[in-house]
């Protein structure tokens, strides 16, 4: 290694400071990988219960819809897929609702205010309620919106959609957990 003071000193020292901090980031990336990848699955699994309030001061119980199906969509008002794709939820909530379909909404905005104003452009006919870190963790660390569950009749969580998807596979699975009348 080079003396102290001199000009090749500062640089070694600052390859090596580089090389730690790459290391101590895979390190820290591998980790939270390992964390992901080690929070339990909810596929086939009892829904985790919820009693919020919905946006219009309702109360909103996981709960109170058994019997039914239940889209449950976390989202964002900054999330631009999440407003794509919520028109066509609140289609389905009109198209199959009388068949047993239930969908909620669960806003992961800080402040009901902005989560208002996307209810209110997009005229969703559907409650929608506030979540927060606590409800997240329940249903798996909500890192990703929007972050979609399809819940069965008897509240088991069986398909579970991340990030942008294709609204068709969605409706598939939906029609499948909904007698065809």
């Amino acid at each position: 290694m080079p003396a102290v003071n001199s000009p090749n000193f500062l640089a070694v020292r600052l390859r090596i400071t580089r090389r730690s901090a790459v290391v101590a980031l895979l390190a820290a990336s591998l980790v939270s990988a390992h964390a992901a990848s080690s929070t339990p699955s909810l596929l086939n699994k009892p829904a985790p219960t919820f009693a919020l309030t919905d946006l219009s001061g309702q109360p909103l119980r996981l709960s109170s819809f058994h019997g039914k199906v239940v889209l449950l969509n976390f989202w964002a008002t900054w999330c631009a897929p999440c407003q794509v794709e919520m028109p066509t939820f609140t289609g389905w909530q009109r198209q199959y609702g009388s068949q047993g379909l239930q969908v909620i909404g669960i806003s992961m905005d800080d402040d009901p205010a902005p989560a208002r104003r996307v209810i209110a452009r997009l005229k969703l006919n559907y409650p929608v309620a506030m979540g927060d870190e606590h409800l997240g963790a329940r249903y798996g660390d909500v890192l990703g919106l929007p972050l979609t569950f399809l819940i069965d009749r008897a509240g088991i969580v069986r398909a579970r959609f991340q990030g942008e998807t294709d609204l068709h596979s969605i409706e598939r699975q939906l029609r499948a957990l909904i007698p065809q009348q």
